[in-house]
């Protein structure tokens, strides 16, 4: 789809932010919904419909425990209508066909089920279409207010076209970071655009750009040439680079998005919460998801397993607990047996780590935690991003000599290496925090280089990223799809 390109995104932000900074205050909140709901059409017009839907559950949840606020049943009912009807709207759109699909071939019904329609009215949209985009996002973002509303953590907001706002924010409508309405209650009312902060927000989204269309393009290029092959076809070390390279990718993809949401979100005046922290680098699989996607990770710890009542009811219920959060993670990715598993293996291992594996792992050496860590998380993507589970553990077994070609490398290695050499050595290095270490260092002896050079340095990036986006035509963001 066009929308979901970088080419679109960047031609759309300029008009919108150039009328929506000569806007008067009170209009600013309708235009960023305008500007949603149009950024959102342009590649999705029909599903306009099921977001307005939800949002509208949402808001009228949301005044039912404001108008009623002293009779708990009423309260109670309200948010159960909210999560019900959301989890159902979600339910439908991205997970009806993978159900069907799944009774279908057990036969339990005796008979094909046929694919439901979504009804309002004379409007119908067929379920057998592709899910609304980033919808597993905007719920979650909708929901986390009626359940905030209910436990009086927050106000309710009254005006529909604030709260629609909020839903809507086009910075991350799509793919992230997941904002709560806590986080930008104060701003959604009154907000001020200084002009250290639109810098700050132009810098970070020209690293997001960069990280995008320079990094997670470029690296990504060797992972869909490797996908293409027949398992049949792969070395092992051609397996190996293939997966390490999408490694990269989904980092600097979501991580670029996730620095461009925020680094817009800075020019309109909000402040979103960070969703990267150098994942890479962490010494354990608990570590790695504190680090990796932290608004999700913080939503599931907030919404579910907190109210299960996370590690406070011994053993047995802190392993029941991870279990189901884990499990509902591996389902929020998408209809696949592969997101399932994927969910329940970072579950199993992060269970092991808190009943026994921990205690040992902290006493291994840095590098070896930092092996044990990343060597998890490839084959953990080897399950995120291949068809299906027979092609996910043929994959796992190329990669340790079990199948494939039958050599350990080959000319396509060869060729690989050559041509994705550099690539890959930027990112090992542009995913560390060492540049992060090496600035704060250097920057208090001297400031004018790094203030000056630092524009520099994002003037050169821009001008690369325009450059690359020229002569490149589809762009999409791998996050747009969940």
């Amino acid at each position: 789809m066009v929308f979901s390109s970088v080419p679109f995104l960047f031609m759309f932000l300029p008009l919108a932010l150039a009328v929506y900074y000569v806007l008067p205050r009170r209009f600013q909140n309708l235009f960023i919904l305008i500007s949603a709901l149009f950024f959102y059409a342009w590649g999705e017009p029909k599903y306009i419909v099921v977001m307005l839907f939800s949002i509208q559950i949402d808001y009228f949840a949301g005044i039912m425990m404001w108008k009623y606020d002293r009779n708990d049943k009423v309260r109670k009912i309200a948010l159960l209508v909210s999560v019900i009807m959301n989890i159902a709207l979600l339910g439908l759109f991205k997970y009806g066909i993978f159900v069907t699909d799944n009774l279908n071939a057990l036969g339990i019904f005796g008979t094909d089920l046929s694919y439901p329609i979504f009804k309002i009215g004379s409007f119908e949209i067929p379920i057998r279409a592709l899910p609304p985009i980033g919808m597993s996002f905007f719920t979650f973002q909708s929901m986390s207010y009626t359940i905030d509303l209910y436990k009086r953590k927050i106000e309710v907001q009254k005006n529909p076209i604030t709260f629609a706002a909020f839903v809507t924010l086009f910075p991350q409508l799509v793919a992230g970071p997941i904002v709560r309405y806590s986080d930008i209650a104060a701003e959604l009312e009154n907000r001020k655009i200084s002009l250290s902060m639109t810098y700050d927000g132009i810098m970070l989204f020209i690293t997001g750009m960069g990280k995008k269309v320079l990094i997670a393009n470029n690296i990504g290029a060797l992972w869909s040439q490797v996908k293409l092959m027949e398992l049949g076809e792969l070395s092992v070390l051609t397996a190996w680079l293939g997966i390490i390279a999408f490694t990269f990718q989904i980092y600097f993809d979501f991580s670029g998005y996730s620095d461009m949401a925020i680094g817009l979100g800075k020019m309109l005046g909000f402040n979103f919460p960070q969703n990267f922290n150098y994942p890479y680098i962490s010494k354990d699989i608990s570590e790695f998801w504190r680090r990796w996607h932290m608004t999700l990770g913080n939503w599931f710890k907030s919404y579910v397993y907190f109210p299960l009542g996370g590690s406070r009811k011994g053993l047995r219920r802190t392993v029941f607990n991870l279990a189901v959060v884990w499990l509902l993670t591996g389902i929020w990715h998408g209809a696949s047996w592969n997101f399932i598993v994927w969910g329940c293996f970072y579950g199993l291992i992060i269970i092991a780590e808190k009943a026994f594996l921990g205690k040992f792992i902290v006493k291994l050496p840095g590098f070896i935690r930092s092996g044990y860590v990343m060597l998890l998380v490839i084959l953990g993507w080897v399950l995120f991003d291949t068809a299906n589970l027979p092609t996910a553990f043929g994959y796992m077994g190329v990669m340790f000599g079990i199948g494939g070609n039958g050599v350990l490398f080959d000319n396509v290695s060869h060729y690989a290496l050559l041509n994705y050499s550099v690539i890959l050595l930027l990112c090992v290095f542009a995913c560390t925090n060492l540049w992060r270490r090496v600035y704060d260092r250097l920057y208090p002896k001297i400031p004018v280089f790094f203030n000056y050079g630092g524009v520099l340095y994002q003037a050169v990036i821009f001008v690369f990223v325009i450059a690359y986006l020229v002569d490149a035509g589809y762009n999409p963001f791998l996050y747009f799809n969940f």
